[in-house]
């Protein structure tokens, strides 16, 4: 099992450093869970969060552009486990690259990467995403599409988002 992560991580490492040299690098490192988080809980955390990218060809509909598949929907949907949240504030959220699959919302509410939930207060819907810092100013929020459609809102929307890390 080991190899297997070796591996991975240096096919990934590679791959990072070859799109980093194209300047198509977007920005999203291999995933990382909080440093107190489980294996086993990593790898559910992974499982949920982390989509493919589209097919390249994939440029017409938001269906098209969504990669996950309905388990890992249902799986970000639940509802989160009792006590466990800590609420970081509210954001208003806008959509973020839509070729990043998976379910993410970079923030300037965290400093580092971890596992959480963003909750449209004006539907009560809510989403377990992957929270990753944003710097470079501002108070706004990127959010996946994946992410926006769980949470019922239109694209082209700038709702206020609440943040919760786990």
């Amino acid at each position: 099992m080991r190899m297997k992560h070796l591996v991975a991580m240096t096919g990934l490492g590679l791959f990072l450093a070859g799109c980093a040299q194209m300047g198509t690098l977007s920005g999203r490192p291999a995933a990382t869970a909080p440093t107190t988080a489980t294996p086993e809980q990593t790898a559910a955390a992974t499982a949920i969060t982390r989509a493919p990218a589209p097919r390249p060809a994939a440029r017409a509909t938001p269906a098209q552009l969504d990669t996950t598949t309905p388990e890992q929907r249902a799986a970000a949907a639940a509802a989160p486990a009792a006590g466990g949240e800590t609420r970081l504030g509210t954001t208003v959220g806008s959509l973020g690259n839509p070729s990043e699959g998976g379910f993410w919302i970079k923030t300037p509410l965290v400093q580092s990467r971890a596992m959480g939930r963003i909750v449209n207060p004006a539907t009560g819907k809510s989403a377990q995403v992957e929270l990753i810092p944003l710097t470079g100013g501002g108070s706004g929020s990127q959010v996946s599409l994946p992410a926006l459609q769980l949470l019922g809102v239109p694209l082209t929307d700038l709702p206020t988002l609440e943040v919760y890390r786990s």
